[in-house]
Formats: structure tokens, C-alpha cells, sequence
């Protein structure tokens, strides 16, 4: 059987994320990449787009950011999470407070997780999504206060983190992959690769 890394023993494989949960993943996978930070675009998005089509946008839209960057040897991956609660998105918070109403928004409720995967080289692009459902108990204030003071979470879409405190403590279930909630689907991302 050939193994991942055999496959693209030959190639370059570039990460375009500055995400340490995003880069333990692919790490994960057994194969050697190169980490590119992303160079800020905007991640703004046509209302038009159904919230399975908002991650992929936006992946693809990340990926366009780095066409210059790739040769015939290169292989690049972006990805972009969104969370989904009452039919809207949830970005990153951008405040303390905003990341406490959404934490309050998501408890004792389910909402949806929904990565972005692009794969790209310089002939051939692949894109899709994973999608898991993830349902929190309901959080008493001082918990979700106790978590953002400590945690800190403006750099995750919803406002938290699964693999972090709130996850141990008030997740109750989830449905689909848990490593898609942290921001990388490795399973599909591996049989994409696989067939790439």
C-alpha cells in the first residue's frame, strides 16, 4: 500500500495557516509540510451562499491569495471553519463580551461546525467540507465567564476551543468528526489527498 508520504515524497506540501491545532493535524498524517502563514485577506462572503458553501469560499479564497507561491512541485492547503447557530454564522469574537454572548447563544443547544477544504496546485484544485454537529448542556454563566477570562478564545470561530476546558466540560455530544470541530478534517483530507 502506498503511504501518504511515499506519495508525495517528491513534492512540496504547504500548510497556508497560522493555526497550531490546524498544523498538529496535518502533522498527524505522517507527512512533511511547510508551514505559510496567511496573508490576511478579507473573509467576507456573498450572502447568496448556503453555510456549506461559506467555508469553501472561503478556503478557496485563501488559496487564491498564494497562486504566485506555486510550481509544479507544490501542493498547497487552506481551510476555513465556520460555526453555524440559528441560521448565521459565528466568526471569531471579537471582544470578550462577544465571545460570551456567543458561548451563551450555543448552550444547551446543538449548532453545526463546518470546515472548508481546498487543495491546490498549479493544475488541478479540490475542494470540500466536513460537517459535525456538536450539542453543549446548558453552561451556567460563571463557566462561560471562568472560560474566556483563561482561555481566551478570539482566535476560534464560535468563540471556543473543543480540545480546550469547555469542550471536556460542556460538551455533551457530537455527530461527524471530532477533529473537524478543531479546524481540519484529516480523514476526508487524507482520502482527498489519497486520490490528488
Amino acid at each position: 500500500m502506498l503511504h501518504l508520504k511515499d506519495k508525495f515524497a517528491n513534492s512540496r506540501i504547504l500548510l497556508a495557516s497560522r493555526s497550531p491545532r490546524r498544523q498538529e493535524l496535518l502533522c498527524g498524517l505522517g507527512i512533511a509540510f511547510e508551514v505559510a502563514g496567511h496573508p490576511g485577506a478579507d473573509e467576507t462572503f456573498p450572502d447568496s451562499l448556503s453555510k456549506t458553501e461559506i467555508p469553501v469560499y472561503l478556503a478557496e479564497k485563501k488559496a487564491g491569495a498564494f497562486d504566485n507561491l506555486l510550481d509544479d512541485r507544490t501542493v498547497l492547503i487552506t481551510a476555513d471553519t465556520i460555526v453555524w447557530c440559528n441560521n448565521s454564522v459565528m466568526n471569531k469574537p471579537g471582544s470578550r463580551d462577544e465571545a460570551i454572548r456567543f458561548l451563551t447563544e450555543l448552550s444547551g443547544r446543538s449548532h453545526q461546525v463546518i470546515t472548508g477544504v481546498c487543495i491546490k496546485s498549479p493544475d488541478r484544485r479540490v475542494s470540500f467540507y466536513s460537517l459535525t454537529s456538536v450539542y453543549f448542556r446548558e453552561l451556567l454563566a460563571g463557566e462561560i465567564i471562568y472560560y474566556v477570562d483563561n482561555f481566551r478564545p478570539y482566535d476560534k470561530a464560535g468563540g471556543y476551543g473543543i480540545q480546550e476546558w469547555i469542550g471536556y466540560v460542556g460538551i455533551e455530544a457530537i455527530n461527524g468528526s471530532y477533529f473537524n470541530v478543531m479546524g481540519l478534517p484529516v480523514d476526508r483530507l487524507y482520502k482527498a489527498l489519497m486520490e490528488f
